[in-house]
C-alpha cells in the first residue's frame, strides 16, 4: 500500500484563530485504499485540519498536497470539484429531496426538451441513484422517497454514494457512526470497507475507539493541536492511544 504515492500529504500545517494556535506543524499522509483515523480529545485539532483540507478555511503555514500539488481551496465546492468529499455527522443532505437529487445536489444533469429547452434530467438522477445504491449493496423500497424518510445509516449510505458517484479520491468522514444504533454502525463500517476496496483514501474521525481499531490502517493521534504520534492498530492498544491523547 505505502509503495504508492500518497493521495494527500499534510506537511507542517499550522493554523491560528486569533491568539489561539489550533494546529501546530501537523503532518500526516493518506495513500490509496488506506483508512487513516484521526484520534484526539475535543479541541485537539482534528476538525480544524479536515476543514483546512476541505476548503472551509485557509491555513497559514506548511503545505497540503493533493497528488503532489499544493492546494488551498477557497470553498468546499472547490475541494469537491477536485475529488475531496467530506461527510459530516449532520450529513448536509437535503431532507425534502430524493436520493438521486441529493447525489447531484448543486450539479444537476440537464437535458434538452424539444431539442432546445434545458430541463433537469430526472431519469438520469433516478438511474444513478439505483446503480450507486446497488454498488453499496444498499436496498430501500423507494428511491424517490425524500431523504427525511430514511434512517441514519441509510442517510450515511446516500452521502457515501454521492462521494463514490463523483469519483472522490479522498473521503473525509467526521464522526460517521456517532448518532447510529449498533446495526447501522455495522453497515457504515462495511460501507467504509467498500470505499477502501475502490482505492479511495479515507480520513476517519471518531470518538469510538472500537470503530477506529476496526477500520483504520493507521491512527494519527492529536493532542492540543499537535501530532502526538502515529500507530498501527495491530501494534497498539486503546489504553496507549488514550494515553497519547491526554499526555502521560
Amino acid at each position: 500500500m505505502s509503495e504508492q504515492a500518497p493521495i494527500l500529504t499534510v506537511r507542517n500545517v499550522s493554523k491560528h484563530f486569533g491568539g489561539v494556535q489550533a494546529l501546530n506543524k501537523v503532518s500526516f499522509d493518506i495513500h490509496p485504499g488506506e483508512v487513516v483515523a484521526l484520534a484526539g480529545d475535543n479541541g485537539a485539532g482534528k476538525s480544524t485540519v479536515i476543514k483546512a483540507i476541505s476548503g472551509v478555511f485557509g491555513y497559514e503555514d506548511g503545505d497540503i498536497l493533493l497528488d503532489g500539488k499544493r492546494i488551498a481551496f477557497a470553498t468546499p465546492q472547490e475541494a469537491r470539484d477536485n475529488g475531496i468529499e467530506t461527510i459530516y455527522q449532520d450529513l448536509a443532505l437535503a431532507d425534502n429531496l430524493s436520493i438521486g437529487a441529493n447525489i447531484f445536489l448543486g450539479r444537476e444533469p440537464m437535458k434538452k426538451l424539444f431539442g432546445f429547452l434545458p430541463v433537469i434530467d430526472r431519469q438520469k438522477m433516478a438511474d444513478v441513484a439505483q446503480e450507486t445504491m446497488r454498488r453499496l449493496d444498499f436496498h430501500v423500497e423507494r428511491l424517490d422517497a425524500p431523504a427525511a424518510a430514511f434512517s441514519g445509516g441509510q442517510r450515511q449510505a446516500v452521502a457515501i454514494g454521492r462521494a463514490m458517484y463523483w469519483n472522490a479520491r479522498l473521503v473525509i468522514m467526521d464522526e460517521p457512526t456517532a448518532a447510529l444504533g449498533v446495526p447501522e454502525q455495522r453497515k457504515v463500517i462495511s460501507l467504509i470497507q467498500s470505499l477502501k476496496a475502490e482505492g479511495k483514501g479515507i480520513i476517519f474521525i471518531s470518538h469510538n475507539l472500537g470503530d477506529i481499531f476496526e477500520v483504520a490502517d493507521r491512527i494519527v493521534v492529536f493532542r492540543r493541536g499537535e501530532n502526538a504520534g502515529e500507530r498501527k492498530p495491530r501494534e497498539t492498544t486503546g489504553d496507549e492511544i488514550v494515553r497519547m491523547m491526554v499526555g502521560k
